[in-house]
């Protein structure tokens, strides 16, 4: 039995067949996938990942994009790194992968019914964090104030640029963004790090009756969580995401283990106060 899925058959080894029905690039080493299953959902919940396989080449974990409330498909930004995400890069609408999950733990959503919500994603922190903003915009009743806040190395690593340009208009949230560095005369956000959005968002954050969701690179953690702690957060009320190191996605190849923390089933995502303890988490 898989702990992480309650399921007692193999089908957390064996891949379904799904169907890219649109692909779209984002930067220059990501690009956007759309997948479609026959006559299914893959039934998965904010924050999991699933395994994307190609026959003779490998397979990859990535977290999932979507939120469950899209139905008949999922969606995957998969950045170009190595010999799997390369011949992914080069499918088109029409062919094939194969797919298996959903995987690991999910962003707690019913548990912060009735809270405000704060999103702080670095570069492609935002795509298994975006399954839960669009969650919550689906169920926008179910909580306060949303917060967002993007940062990425400089314009060109902007991602979902279109749905950003929504957001910042959109009347019951809060977006701000930021770059690194500014590389093109055509930027006129904020230049910095991502925390130095803080101070621009501190008045509208109560900490206690907000949960902080974090997803980015491993060097963004410390920081981030050191201004929210300034801010009054408790670890139990920070959630990050641990996605690197996975790999078989099923707690047999030890890739991800830390200090015997299986990444792939006991997280991907974890409350900061579950994880405090060790040292290599961060």
């Amino acid at each position: 039995m898989c702990d992480s899925c309650g399921r007692h058959d193999d089908s957390i080894y064996l891949p379904e067949v799904a169907t890219i029905v649109k692909t779209k690039t984002l930067t220059d080493t990501d690009r956007f996938f759309e997948f479609k299953f026959d006559n299914k959902d893959l039934g998965h919940k904010p924050g999991q990942f699933a395994e994307v396989s190609m026959p003779g080449i490998g397979e990859a974990p990535f977290g999932i994009s979507s939120s469950p409330s899209k139905k008949g498909g999922i969606e995957m930004v998969i950045r170009k790194v190595g010999k799997v995400t390369t011949a992914i890069h080069s499918l088109k609408p029409g062919d094939t992968v194969g797919i298996r999950g959903p995987f690991g733990t999910a962003f707690p959503m019913d548990e912060c019914k009735g809270k405000d919500l704060l999103f702080i994603a670095g570069g492609i922190g935002l795509v298994p964090l975006r399954s839960a903003i669009h969650y919550a915009f689906d169920n926008r009743t179910d909580y306060g104030k949303i917060t967002i806040l993007f940062g990425c190395t400089d314009p060109s690593k902007r991602l979902f640029i279109d749905e950003l340009a929504k957001w910042q208009k959109q009347k019951d949230i809060l977006f701000l963004e930021t770059v690194d560095r500014k590389t093109s005369d055509q930027w006129e956000g904020n230049v910095g790090v991502i925390t130095t959005l803080f101070p621009k968002v501190k008045d509208q954050i109560a900490a206690g009756s907000t949960t902080a969701f974090i997803v980015g690179p491993p060097v963004m953690y410390k920081f981030v969580i050191i201004e929210l702690r300034k801010l009054g957060f408790t670890d139990k009320d920070i959630i990050v995401s641990l996605e690197r190191r996975m790999k078989c996605g099923v707690g047999k190849c030890g890739h991800c283990q830390i200090d015997g923390v299986y990444v792939c089933q006991d997280g991907p995502v974890f409350s900061l106060d579950s994880i405090s303890h060790l040292a290599e988490a961060l």
